[in-house]
Formats: C-alpha cells, structure tokens, sequence
C-alpha cells in the first residue's frame, strides 16, 4: 500500500511538465502573483529541445513576437543564446517575413532553468504526477505523485509534451520513452479518461545528429547569419550580436531513395508498428520519398546545436529507420560521405487530449480547474507550445483573482488562429502554425505584435513599468511620424531636388506619404530631401514603411475584421440544447453539442455545420433575441 504525504504548501496554480508550455504557462501564473509549482520528470531538462534547435520561421516567429509582446520568455531566451539568426522571406510581403534562429541547445535550456529559478512565488519540483485530484463538484484540488506525495492547487495546467505514454521507435526496436533516453508518464493518461476526456495518438520524430568533423562542408552551400542586431524581443537583445555560426544546404541524392526503398519494410511507419498520424508538414524522409516518387532530390539543411559541441542536425532526414540503414542512407547525402551518427533518429508515439474538449481559455469543459496546454492538446512544435502555455498560465491566474479570461481573436493573433483552429476544428494529426491559416496576416505581422497584444499583457501584470514606458515611446514616434507625412507637403525646391537627388519627378504640392507611397521609394531617401523629417530608428522605419505602403490592402482588411467581429459577437447561449434543434442538420447539432461554440464566428467555422445551419441560428438567435 503507498503511504500519501501532504505538502505543507498549498498552491495556487500548479504546472505539470517544463518543456516550453510548462515554462511560459509557470512564470506568466508566478508573474500575475500566484503561488505556483512546477513538476517536472526531470529538473534538467527544464525547456529542454529535443527536435531541431531553432526558433521562429514563418508564423512561428509571429507566435514568438507574440509570446514576448505578451511579456512571456521564449523570444529573450531565443535572443541571449541563438548561434545563428536572420530574416526570412524577405524579398516578399511583409505578412510573410519573419525572424528564424538556431538556439545553442544547451545555452537556452540552461537560460530558462536560471529564470524559472530566480521568479519569485514559483517553485520547481522532480516529480512524476500520476493522478489529478478532484471534488465532487469536479472541482480541481491537487494532484498525487509517484513518490507519495499529494500537492494541492486551485488550478491545474497539463503541459506534458510527448511523454504520455510515449513510446520511442528506432527500427524494430521499440522503448517506453517521452524522448530517448527520458522515461515517459503512465499514469496520467489513465487519470485524463477518468475525468471523461478522450485521448487519441500522435507520432512525431527526430533526424539523426551528425559529427561536424565527419562533414565535407566544401560540397555544401553556406547559408550566413544576417548581420546586425536583430532580435526577436521587442526589448532588444540582452547581448550584442557576438560571434554566429553558418547553417548549410545540401541535397539527398537519388541513391539516398534506393537505400530507403531496399529498406522499407524496416521502418516502423510503414510495416505496421506505426499506426498513429505524424506532421504533414514535417514528414519523416520516408514519407517524402513515398509522396513524392517522381522527386529526385531532396533539400537537407546542416543545422549547428552549438558553440561548444560536434553535433550537426540534419534537418529534413527525421526518420525511425533502424541505425544500420540510418548510417548508409546518411552517407548518400552531398558532403555527408563519411558522416558519423552521434545520436540516431527515432520516432515517439503518446497520447494527446483532443482538443475540440477544451474552451478558448484552453480549460477543459467540465473539469473546474483544469488547463491543457502544448502537444497534449495535438500540436507541434515549440513555438506553438509557448503560446499555448502563455495563454493557459494567464487565464489560470484570472481564473484564481475572479477575472474573466483573455481569449484572443482571430483577427488579433497568430495565437488566437491557433487556439481557434484547436478548439473550434480539432485535430486529428500534429498541427503547425502557417500564415495561410491566418485569413487577417496583413494586420497580424511580426512588426507590430506590440501595438496589437503589450496592451493586453500590461492589463495583466505582465508587462513592466520600464517596457511598458519603452511601448509607449516607440508608438508614439511611428504615430507622430506617419502623421508629420500625412501633414508634410512638397514645396517647389524641393521638388527640383527630389529630380537632381533622386532622379524623381515630384509635383510641388505633393503630400509627403504619397511620395512614400511611390514603388522603391523608402523613408531614408526621403530624409535626404526633406530633412526635417523626424529621425527614428531602424525597427520604427520599417514599420512605418509597411503601414504606408500597404495602407489601402490594411484598411479593406480591417473592414473584413469588422465583419468578422459581429459574428464573433453573436454570443450562443452557453446552455443552448442543439439536440432539440430539428432546424439543423443531424451532424450540425452532434457537431454543435460537442464543440459548444461561444459565438456564430466559432461556429461557422467547425467542420460539418453549413452556411445553412449558421442562416438558420441567426434567425433562432434574432427570434430569442425579440423575445426577451
């Protein structure tokens, strides 16, 4: 029989896991003023990154400027420790462009271990949680460990990444793993089915890591940081930009496909022993050469995981072929003839909540209490586990103080896309974040993620009176400056300067922002003529140029947000019975009586409920509405 001990501290918000949902969920409760503990499976490998070492790319730098515009951590994190970092998409629009870095692995763990420790009001310990404690209410009241131990809590966030029940794949050999090398978490699956919820399961896997001595750099394509201080807070780096490390493309060869072929019924995703979904838009080399038969090479990006280490990822080889067939297909690869595997590539199969059960505070419906946040909620990568935990450490908090919860809109963030696509759609493989699945990502870029969410986290205590002074200097020279060019007109020496300087022709009279306006003019050039233009920095300078040039593309935008808002404000009753309503079509109400939609917007947008369906609400909701 387990002898149970009572913690002598009774919490207020506890956390389950300290991947990089645990770490922005803890310190957003812990910042907001909440007593808060952290358990994790292992204190060392707090935010540890066990896939590729990178953060950001295309919407997921936007999550991670949102993140940080929010007052989280994994943007300072991403600055104080990258070894490589540069803007992508640059030469399109600027709702596409986003900063991407490669972390020293080992640097940003350690980084984030050192702020969970020092944050007042939150403490860390190793445990493994087996059992969610609840009422009779189903109220949340704590949590039992493997060593005995009951820690109480009024709220409770799960953030347990891939170790529920995960199981680890290297060709036919399988090990009960959340990562390799890490034990996974057993028990709390079991207690997630006993409080009602359904769980599915989901694949995910990692390339092998190579020798960096064992690399014939020369035959691969040098990919260079970008020069200056770039940074993905809105604080600016912690650091000047010291030494970066190059990146390398390289390509599969059509030997590499014959080596997989010959090999095929020695993966475990094809012979069977695999039967759950992975990422679509991060497929093993086995599913590209499958897709894509008529491809005859594939890009591989040589990624390095640090200053002080030989490891190289291999981005775009994830594989759970056996460490035979991963060491000769390696060798295939332009420039990795002689490559030696340091760590193999594996496949992990766990357990996740479908999300479709969840609010959009990310609590669970009819658990009182109880967050998810990160993979356990279906998604993929770190950057989308962030935001979620962010997200489910503020509304745990709000929840605690008596506040209402902060759901973030789709025409607000890339986050609020996120959970709304979570929520409203579930899923049934891993989701990642893109900027297609963004119908307002004009208005939602990477620049100005401040304007649109630093309001929202100062409201909850996230945001510092210095940054928060820091805000407010930075809005107001891009607003004093877009309306000096709005007021700013031509005059005629001007004029002949704008054809001797810049060789263009430029009508006395003109309006400032028209001449910005003009294709490859920018607002440093324009300073050369008028030069009593306000001098602001750099950052402020692209902003303002985006927020010109694409003035009329934003406005209609905005005017598409406004209507998107009033369905978003047709608030469904929360105790409507859909079951009753013979109006709808029988999957509408099954669908509608799952989801619970919030509002007309959330419904129109669950798979299964028609334009018909949503014509036949709104005329329900109007007649309920005149009845009083």
């Amino acid at each position: 029989m387990q002898h149970v001990f009572s913690s002598p501290i009774s919490y207020e918000v506890i956390v389950i896991g300290a991947g990089h949902a645990g770490c922005e969920a803890a310190l957003a409760a812990a910042r907001m003023g909440c007593r808060t503990l952290v358990l994790t499976l292992n204190l060392d490998t707090i935010a540890r990154m066990p896939c590729n070492p990178s953060i950001g790319g295309p919407a997921k730098g936007h999550l991670v400027r949102e993140i940080d515009a929010l007052g989280g951590e994994m943007g300072r994190a991403a600055d104080a420790t990258h070894v490589h970092i540069r803007m992508l998409n640059t030469g399109k629009g600027p709702a596409v462009q986003a900063l991407r870095a490669q972390a020293d692995r080992n640097e940003y763990k350690n980084y984030l271990k050192g702020v969970l420790e020092r944050q007042d009001s939150l403490d860390l310990m190793q445990d493994t949680v087996e059992e969610i404690l609840v009422d009779e209410a189903r109220r949340v009241t704590g949590v039992r460990t493997q060593t005995g131990w009951v820690y109480r809590c009024r709220a409770l966030i799960v953030t347990t990444g891939t170790f529920l029940n995960g199981l680890c794949h290297i060709g036919p050999v399988q090990f009960a793993a959340g990562r390799q090398g890490e034990p996974p978490s057993v028990g709390l699956s079991d207690s997630l089915r006993a409080l009602g919820l359904e769980l599915g399961r989901l694949k995910t896997g990692t390339p092998p890591r190579v020798n960096k001595r064992s690399i014939d750099f020369a035959k691969c394509t040098a990919q260079d940081p970008d020069e200056g201080c770039l940074s993905f807070s809105f604080e600016g780096r912690e650091r000047p930009p010291e030494r970066q490390l190059s990146c390398y493309l390289t390509y599969t060869t059509p030997r590499t496909r014959e080596v997989i072929l010959a090999s095929l019924h020695r993966s475990p995703i094809y012979n069977g022993s695999i039967d759950s979904k992975g990422p679509r838009y991060c497929p093993s080399i086995e599913d590209k050469i499958m897709r894509f038969p008529d491809k005859e090479v594939h890009q591989v990006f040589l990624e390095p995981e640090g200053f002080d280490t030989n490891e190289v990822y291999v981005q775009g080889m994830s594989t759970s072929l056996p460490l035979d067939v991963q060491t000769e297909m390696i060798r295939t690869v332009v420039g990795l003839e002689n490559a030696e595997i340091m760590r193999p590539g594996y496949a992990v199969e766990y357990d996740f909540v479908y999300p479709s059960q969840l609010d959009h505070s990310l609590a669970v419906r009819g658990v009182d209490g109880l967050f998810l946040a990160g993979q356990i909620n279906g998604t993929t990568g770190y950057e989308e586990a962030g935001a979620q935990g962010i997200m489910a450490g503020i509304n745990a908090a709000r929840r605690i103080r008596g506040g209402q919860p902060v759901i973030l809109e789709r025409s607000r963030a890339y986050i609020g896309v996120l959970i709304d696509d979570l929520v409203s759609k579930g899923t049934s493989e891993p989701y990642r974040m893109m900027t297609s699945r963004a119908e307002f990502r004009l208005v939602l870029r990477q620049d100005n993620a401040d304007e649109r969410l630093t309001p929202i986290g100062r409201s909850c205590g996230l945001i510092s009176d210095a940054r928060w002074a820091g805000f407010e200097k930075r809005l107001h020279a891009l607003e004093e400056t877009e309306a000096w060019l709005r007021a700013r007109r031509v005059k005629g020496s001007e004029s002949k300067a704008f054809r001797a300087v810049l060789g263009m022709e430029v009508s006395p009279g003109a309006v400032a922002v028209d001449v910005l306006k003009r294709p490859g003019m920018l607002y440093g050039p324009l300073r050369q003529v008028l030069s009593d233009a306000p001098e602001v920095d750099g950052e402020t300078v692209a902003r303002l140029e985006v927020r010109v040039k694409y003035d009329g593309y934003i406005d209609r935008q905005r005017q598409q947000i406004d209507q998107f808002l009033k369905m978003e404000d047709a608030l469904l009753p929360d105790d409507t019975n859909y079951a009753t309503m013979q109006f709808l079509s029988m999957e509408a109400r099954e669908k509608l009586g799952r989801v619970r939609p919030r509002s007309l917007g959330q419904a129109s947008r669950i798979s299964g409920v028609s334009p018909s369906d949503i014509s036949m609400l709104m005329v329900w909701l109007e007649q309920r509405r005149l009845a009083g």
